[in-house]
């Protein structure tokens, strides 16, 4: 074993500031300059030197629920996308996903079908929908699975 060989163990320990004159750093002002607030002690990050911070500067939410997490909106789906698919296909969450090319983290967000335009093909429906929808749809000549909304 030769002595060039071995690995390194030792390493240098972190400098300590403000320690006296024999720190090799000085005494006085210890590195960190001259006067100001940044050579007395730390600040914290957000600090904004005395102006109104961020944080209460901007609005506050308003309202009953506002301690409650903003809830994600379904994907709406009209009838002009649905007269698109083929007469009597079932249109599911997983189909609507690929007809629609959503991403996997918008198609989390569900869809609904709202009563827009006019529905022209009987469709066999698996998602949730609105009471009008439902309403167009069965006169349509389709059906309409009961599905609860679900949006996480």
């Amino acid at each position: 074993m030769l002595l060039s060989k071995l690995p390194q163990i030792i390493q240098t320990p972190k400098k300590r500031l403000g320690r006296g004159y024999g720190s090799g750093v000085g005494g006085h002002t210890v590195g960190r300059g001259q006067k100001g607030q940044k050579t007395r002690g730390t600040i914290p990050l957000w600090f904004e030197g005395g102006q109104l911070p961020l944080v209460r500067r901007t609005p506050f939410i308003k309202g009953k629920h506002r301690f409650q997490v903003i809830k994600l909106q379904p994907i709406t789906v009209n009838f002009d996308r649905l007269n698109k698919f083929p007469e009597n296909s079932v249109v599911d969450a997983l189909f609507l996903a690929t007809a629609l090319k959503t991403s996997e983290k918008e198609a989390k967000r569900g869809f609904k079908i709202i009563a827009t335009g006019k529905l022209t093909k009987s469709l066999q429906i698996a998602v949730p929908a609105s009471a009008g929808a439902i309403q167009a749809i069965e006169s349509a000549g389709g059906s309409v699975l009961r599905v609860p909304e679900t949006v996480s």
